[in-house]
């Protein structure tokens, strides 16, 4: 991404401008999610906001647009706060991945309606498809079931009690390193994100996009 800079700064502003937005709106949804199940730690953090400020991690989100890997300050709520802790912090965590798909979603009406040439907001259709495309990735991503991403919340929720805390234990304790794993190990030519999260991204793309990008 950062080699759209030299090539094209307005490309490249873009694709900042929908890194923004996904993060924030992915970390206002937990934050969101949270309060309504009881829990006011994020209201009190400041966290029930759109304002980029508020969710951004400065290494998290250099390391983003520098190499494609990174995160937003994660949401944090306390599970003594809510009513059935595992349940609870299952939804929470699903809140975000949701609420980028919604967007997505959303985003992609639009550029339907607009994308005619005779549209007098014409100009969107060439901005609004690497918001669509940056949220599809976000929530992706993250619903893979490991710590620390989403899906490893949402994983323990779903699993039988026992099953549940063994699994947590395992993924606190080795949930990074698969990860890692998962992101940067060579396999084949590829690596496991890209032999497997990129082709749900494209295909959910090829569905919300009149033209894939």
């Amino acid at each position: 991404m950062i080699n759209s800079l030299a090539n094209s700064p307005a490309f490249f502003l873009v694709w900042i401008l929908a890194i923004l937005t996904a993060i924030s709106v992915h970390e206002f949804a937990h934050a969101f999610a949270a309060d309504r199940f009881g829990d006011p730690t994020p209201r009190m953090q400041g966290r029930l906001t759109l304002n980029p400020l508020a969710h951004l991690d400065p290494i998290g989100t250099l390391l983003l647009i520098l190499v494609r890997f990174g995160w937003g300050k994660p949401v944090q709520f306390d599970p003594y706060n809510l009513q059935n802790p595992r349940r609870d912090a299952a939804i929470i965590s699903f809140a975000g991945p949701l609420s980028n798909i919604i967007l997505a979603v959303i985003l992609a009406v639009i550029l339907r309606i607009f994308s005619s040439p005779f549209s007098p907001l014409f100009f969107l259709a060439a901005l609004i498809p690497p918001f669509v495309i940056i949220n599809i990735v976000l929530a992706v991503f993250n619903l893979i079931p490991i710590h620390p991403l989403d899906g490893g919340k949402i994983l323990v929720g779903v699993l039988p009690e026992e099953n549940a805390r063994e699994m947590d234990a395992f993924l606190h304790r080795y949930g990074m390193m698969i990860l890692l794993i998962f992101i940067f190990l060579p396999l084949g030519g590829s690596t496991p994100v890209n032999a497997f999260v990129f082709p749900i991204v494209n295909f959910i793309s090829r569905l919300l996009l009149p033209v894939m990008v």
